[in-house]
């Protein structure tokens, strides 16, 4: 359910967020525009869990981490959180995230430390290609939770979910080539790398180049 940096300066940030394309992908053009026909996934009765993560949905008590995520200064250039928000903007962001299913756009989950419950980052899954048995997924840790193995566990947790959907066959991952951090999780998740997509997308006021994740079903 992710988001992005804002390091637009230079191209390339000194340290890698751990974030790929997420939120709310039509805004940036991509995917779908129209309607998904084949059934939407009910939320999952038992939360998708891997590791140390569990992936739920959004609640009120979630705006601190939709805060810390806004500080971030990727964030805001590819998702809909904007970059520094207030606590009402948070929280206007979170209310946008519990709405996605009910939009026909895909599923928004908060990622959880199992033991404590603290949330410690964002992961969605976007269906608005499920009628071509097609979707996206995105994920962003917040900055104090990097490094911990969190995207690559939820990832994980998301991708066994996904394969519940009997109309989905394909997960895609989107993210920029300087984004190491991202690219080992997506490896480390299952994902294959299948090529770099030239200009891909406007990001931030300049065209951007983007490797192409998939994962399959078995």
């Amino acid at each position: 359910m992710g988001l992005s940096p804002r390091w637009l300066c230079s191209s390339v940030p000194r340290r890698p967020p751990v974030v790929a394309l997420a939120d709310d992908l039509d805004r940036r053009g991509l995917g779908n525009t129209g309607g998904v026909s084949a059934p939407l996934p009910s939320w999952p009765s038992t939360p998708p869990s891997h590791g140390s993560v569990v992936l739920r949905a959004f609640t009120d008590d979630d705006v601190p981490l939709a805060v810390e995520l806004g500080a971030d200064p990727y964030v805001g250039l590819i998702g809909t959180l904007v970059a520094r928000p207030t606590p009402e903007q948070a929280l206007e962001w979170i209310r946008r995230q519990q709405g996605r299913l009910a939009e026909g756009r895909g599923l928004s989950f908060v990622v959880a430390d199992r033991d404590s419950g603290t949330a410690v980052g964002t992961i969605g899954l976007w269906l608005r290609e499920l009628s071509e048995g097609r979707a996206t997924a995105g994920f962003s840790v917040a900055p104090r939770h990097r490094g911990r193995g969190v995207a690559g566990s939820a990832t994980t947790a998301l991708l066994s979910f996904a394969w519940t959907i009997p109309a989905l066959h394909r997960v895609e991952l989107y993210i920029e080539p300087w984004n190491t951090s991202s690219l080992r999780v997506a490896e480390a998740s299952g994902f294959q790398r299948e090529g770099l997509l030239r200009s891909h997308q406007e990001i931030g006021g300049r065209r951007r180049d983007m490797l192409l994740f998939a994962a399959t079903r078995d």
